[in-house]
């Protein structure tokens, strides 16, 4: 199977870690494949920020590290054995932000990119090269190569502003009401090469239990993905369990596009013209979305044999579904 699935933080990284292991593909160590399944990977860069002079691209960063074996397993974000000398005499110096805390190791990354970037290669052909180190084992594009940044409309004691989605959840941990959530420059952004063209040729799409609104929700912001994935059997894997996220604060975010926090209305945001199937837990069994196939088992991802059977579940019913489609057709 060719499947392409459109991840951002550290839910959509670790299921593909176990989406990785269920199909045999390549493993971060040598990228041997033991089938002929592959998986393309559409990276959120909406929560892209540049500091301190670097372009930071966490989501990338982040699917890269897990898939590599570089990723601190117990933050799920950032690299193992890190220091951070930089961040303490950045901190010497009174430089600001004080929120955002640059790893050593994860600053090499970050400076690489940044001359990239500087000497005029595209977002895609810098992630390409990063990931020529990490052999993640996947096809990791960028959403698009365009500079897309999810920012936030609060309203607190310094009044009604906007801010950049990193500040908004690291430093103040989403506890700034948000009144909106803007993807801005993603009107005019365009799909990163090879991103259309991955979608045309998957057997099946698989959106997994990343954060629906910014994660999920900013690549399908880029004009021409939703509709090219639309044509594609889509399956989704629920981020919201028992009415509340597995993990982070996509609740925040939800509340702030109006959208109630529970299997159902994720899987209703996301729209039944783009979803074929919907797994949801079995705290949520029952649940009904109208022209969604909706199938329950136990979701939480609490170790690698549990994921694996998680994204097995997803290509099984992904399977199903296109076969179904292939009858009607």
């Amino acid at each position: 199977m060719r499947i392409v699935v459109p991840a951002g933080g550290i839910g959509g990284a670790r299921f593909l870690r176990g989406l990785r292991a269920a199909l045999g593909t390549g493993t971060a160590a040598t990228e041997e494949q033991t089938t002929d399944h592959s998986i393309t990977v559409i990276g959120n860069t909406g929560d892209d920020i540049t500091l301190f002079g670097l372009r930071i691209c966490p989501d990338l960063d982040t699917v890269m590290y897990t898939l590599g074996g570089g990723i601190n397993e117990e933050q799920g974000w950032g690299r193992t054995d890190e220091g951070f000398t930089v961040k303490e005499e950045l901190l010497a110096y009174g430089m600001k932000p004080t929120w955002f805390g640059l790893g050593d190791r994860d600053t090499a990354t970050h400076i690489v990119r940044t001359q990239m970037l500087a000497a005029g290669y595209p977002l895609s052909a810098v992630t390409e090269a990063l990931c020529d180190r990490w052999r993640p084992g996947v096809r990791l594009l960028p959403m698009t190569d365009d500079q897309v940044e999810t920012h936030v409309v609060v309203n607190g004691d310094e009044g009604r502003r906007a801010i950049h989605f990193q500040e908004w959840w690291i430093k103040h941990r989403a506890a700034l009401p948000a009144e909106q959530i803007v993807g801005v420059g993603a009107e005019k952004a365009e799909p990163a090469p090879g991103v259309l063209d991955a979608i045309a040729e998957a057997d099946a799409v698989i959106l997994p239990p990343s954060n629906p609104v910014v994660s999920v929700g900013s690549i399908l912001g880029v004009p021409g993905i939703r509709e090219a994935m639309v044509d594609r059997t889509v399956v989704g894997v629920s981020p919201i369990i028992g009415g509340a996220p597995v993990r982070g604060m996509a609740d925040a975010c939800l509340t702030a596009i109006g959208v109630e926090t529970g299997a159902g209305p994720v899987a209703e945001h996301l729209g039944a013209d783009l979803l074929d199937g919907w797994l949801v837990d079995e705290a949520d069994a029952g649940t009904e979305v109208e022209g969604v196939e909706v199938r329950s088992r136990p979701l939480y991802m609490s170790d690698p044999a549990a994921t694996e059977a998680i994204a097995r579940a997803a290509v099984d019913l992904a399977v199903e579904l296109a076969e179904r489609r292939g009858e009607r057709g």
